[in-house]
């Protein structure tokens, strides 16, 4: 059997066909440029050329032959979900695995009402959300955020973990799985563990919550979509600061802690000789 990953070089896409490729699953990756992903995904993996955002536009190599699915809910997927998961379910997929995008939208409802067998995957915030401070650590040795609230991180290879699970293990369907690490940290906390890491001291400086907005509204971030990740921050939400054991019921191990993930991209935060 066959299981289509689309978003495939993504941050969770490609922890989730690594996974299933260590498994013995075969893989069919879905990506805009299957050359740069040659050298991202492991060998043996085949990859085809597409957007899961334009289903529309897939040809039917695409979907033949598979039998599981795993979808993330990106920007640009709620209008044109449903017919993806249609052109799925058609095709013969039977199993999907949902990467939610915060709220249950157009694609999850399609997907529970698809006949299909199906998990949700309801993740808290990424640990690779760190990597926006990485230019700036770099540069000046500072992280610029408006507050410091805890958030129970979590490592992108613990989702893509519960992912394979879920695809290929019976027992998860019909099953909403909230996904944390094994800890709730602040940003002064999470900077204390990234200055230890990379030997380096790390400052937290303060701006305001409109500085937050306008700097991401500089990167083409629509205002509104600025607001609810700033004001996500601002007032954190139960699950956000609520460590669960998900990951370790799910997959036998403990979920990865953020010391392990700044191991993994200290050189992105180091000063470059």
């Amino acid at each position: 059997m066959t299981t289509l990953v689309t978003g495939a070089t993504g941050n969770t896409g490609r922890h989730v066909v690594a996974e299933l490729v260590r498994r013995g699953e075969t893989v069919r990756a879905l990506t805009r440029d299957p050359g740069a992903a040659a050298g991202l995904l492991p060998t043996g993996v085949e990859l085809v050329r597409g957007t899961h955002t334009r289903p529309g536009e897939l040809g039917e190599d695409v979907f033949r032959g598979v039998s599981r699915l795993h979808v993330t809910v990106t920007g640009g997927l709620a209008e044109v979900g449903p017919e993806l998961v249609g052109r799925a379910v058609a095709a013969g997929v039977q199993r999907i695995t949902v990467l939610w995008g915060g709220w249950v939208g157009p694609v999850e409802r399609a997907v529970e009402d698809s006949g299909v067998e199906w998990t949700r995957l309801e993740p808290q915030e990424f640990m690779s959300n760190t990597l926006a401070w990485a230019d700036s650590v770099r540069r000046e040795g500072v992280v610029r955020e408006p507050y410091d609230f805890p958030s129970a991180l979590v490592h992108e290879a613990d989702i893509a973990a519960v992912a394979a699970v879920a695809l290929m293990e019976d027992g998860h369907v019909g099953k909403a799985y909230n996904l944390t690490g094994p800890q709730a940290l602040t940003a002064s906390e999470r900077i204390a563990v990234l200055s230890k890491i990379i030997g380096r001291d790390v400052e937290l400086v303060r701006i305001t919550h409109e500085q937050a907005v306008e700097r991401l509204t500089a990167t083409g971030v629509s205002r509104a979509d600025a607001e609810y990740v700033v004001g996500w921050y601002a007032k954190p939400t139960e699950d956000s600061t609520t460590v669960v054991d998900t990951v370790q019921r799910v997959t036998h191990r403990p979920a990865r802690t953020f010391a392990e993930w700044v191991d993994e991209h200290a050189e992105r935060f180091r000063l470059q000789a």
